[in-house]
């Protein structure tokens, strides 16, 4: 019995300990909470490289992400991606991206997105890359991104939803 208890006890600690990991990455700026921060690991002579995320605005004041640097990369742009006429186009956001207050922004590819320009290497699967995020209020804020697979579509673990904007809806325009 002593055995099945401890096997109980030691799985529990487990799940709280993974929890508790899982949740290590989340970054907090003031209001914003900044979650699941990745990237695609990208191929030998790739110089671009996309940055996904989700930035929650739990306060009263709208934010608004402005860009980033980083050591990896040249720059930092963020874009958004859309149709029109049945034409996938890609566009830089001059004006940064807002984050209402009580709302969440999800970058993910298909939507918004930040875009790491002239990469100085690849990026590797299992890497961690550092990336400073700059926000209009909150400040410049240390953040990193796990490198996940060539084509993945979502951070390891995460649902696999659609690309949100500011109002809960699809990045992608109709």
């Amino acid at each position: 019995m002593k055995t099945i208890i401890r096997g109980f006890a030691s799985a529990a600690i487990i799940c709280v300990l993974s929890t508790a990991l899982a949740q290590a990455d989340d970054v907090k700026a003031g209001d914003l909470v900044i979650q699941q921060a990745w990237s695609r690991a990208t191929p030998g002579g790739a110089k671009v490289a996309g940055g996904y995320l989700t930035i929650e605005n739990k306060g009263s004041v709208r934010d608004r992400l402005l860009g980033g640097e980083t050591d990896v990369a040249a720059k930092i742009e963020l874009h958004e991606m859309s149709m029109k006429d049945g034409v996938m186009i890609m566009r830089p956001l001059d004006q940064g991206l807002a984050i209402e207050p009580g709302k969440s922004v999800k970058l993910a590819p298909g939507g918004y997105h930040l875009m790491l320009i002239d990469l100085k290497g690849a990026l590797k699967q299992g890497d961690k890359v550092p990336l400073t995020l700059q926000f209009e209020k909150a400040g410049k804020v240390q953040v990193s991104f796990d490198v996940q697979a060539v084509g993945a579509q979502a951070p390891a673990g995460a649902d696999h939803g659609g690309a949100m904007d500011h109002n809960g809806q699809s990045g992608m325009k109709k």
